[in-house]
């Protein structure tokens, strides 16, 4: 098994927002009967993480207005494209001052950190989320979390590999619209390539060690 420290650890949530795990008001939602289960066990997680000082990173998307949406070619599509029924809601998803871009309540403390204007799978485009992990919290190691576990989070953890940081991913803290069978293969794909996907008593046994 391998170890955590605590003091040179962030975990950094993906875009666990109204936008993916409300289903009232979500443009992009997680199937609705696992959108609780989702935020029950990562809340559980991030408290437990709290308790031994690892800063929790919240990533957030936001777009200005549609055209920023269109500009990506593969999201614009082309004419006669069949596109994904659950991508439908894209071009309305996480506009700046709606619903979608409050981050889920139960997972947000006093304290934790706030990266928003993510706009495309990577965290780091755009943001200040490498210069708030190296220059200001000073980690070397990030436990991810967030949806989706087949795009957001797996582009998250190789670009944070190729940034070298020590990743590991919360299993029980990550899902995806894309179905289950996507989410394990998701999963499985990481821990082939980029890092250490692990349960939450794995990581708490990881962070005692």
């Amino acid at each position: 098994m391998i170890r955590i420290d605590p003091k040179t650890t962030a975990c950094v949530t993906i875009d666990m927002h109204r936008g993916h795990l409300d289903p009232d008001v979500a443009t992009l939602p997680l199937p609705a009967e696992r959108c609780g289960p989702v935020i029950e066990r990562s809340a559980k997680l991030f408290d437990a993480l709290r308790k031994r000082r690892v800063p929790i990173v919240h990533v957030v998307t936001e777009y200005r207005d549609p055209d920023e949406i269109k500009a990506n070619p593969f999201w614009r599509g082309e004419p006669g494209d069949n596109r994904p029924r659950m991508r439908q809601g894209a071009f309305t998803h996480n506009l700046v001052g709606s619903r979608g871009t409050e981050i889920i309540p139960d997972l947000l403390r006093d304290g934790d950190h706030v990266v928003r204007g993510k706009k495309r799978y990577s965290p780091y485009l755009g943001t200040d989320l490498l210069f708030l992990l190296k220059s200001r919290l000073g980690v070397g190691t990030l436990i991810l979390a967030g949806i989706n576990t087949t795009s957001c989070v797996l582009c998250c953890a190789f670009e944070s590999t190729n940034l070298d940081f020590k990743v590991v991913i919360a299993s029980d803290a990550v899902d995806t619209m894309d179905g289950p069978e996507m989410h394990r293969f998701a999963l499985d794909l990481m821990g082939r390539t980029v890092g250490w996907p692990m349960t939450n008593d794995e990581i708490a046994q990881a962070l005692a060690a």
